[in-house]
């Protein structure tokens, strides 16, 4: 079993900054990728931003240069610097974890709210 424990999220103003922050516990041998997936009010979960465990990340074109993924090998924990956020930022922001072989989990997410 493995459990997701995200925090960092809330209200900011357009053009503000949150750092969102996930740490995982539990059954963790073999981590792929640790990432963020975002849903706004219906809509479907669209990625935000992965990173390796060589550490490549990847973002989504609408974050690009404004979000920064980062990890923690150590304490297994996976960060995301959101700056210069936006209204159309305003989702709830889901971590998730992929392990080998074949295996994700998700966080229950954390509400982010830009206010305009």
């Amino acid at each position: 079993q493995v459990h997701l424990v995200e925090s960092g999220g809330g209200l900011v103003q357009a053009g503000g900054s949150l750092r969102l922050s996930c740490a995982a516990s539990g059954s963790i041998f073999r981590i792929v990728a640790m990432g963020w997936y975002r849903q706004a009010p219906g809509k479907q979960r669209d990625l935000v931003a992965t990173i390796t465990s060589g550490g490549i990340p990847n973002y989504a074109d609408s974050v690009k240069d404004r979000f920064t993924i980062s990890r923690d090998k150590d304490k297994n924990t996976v960060y995301l610097q959101m700056n210069s956020l936006k209204p159309e930022d305003t989702a709830v922001y889901y971590c998730n974890l992929y392990l080998s072989p074949f295996s994700s989990w998700w966080g229950p997410g954390t509400q982010v709210t830009v206010s305009s």
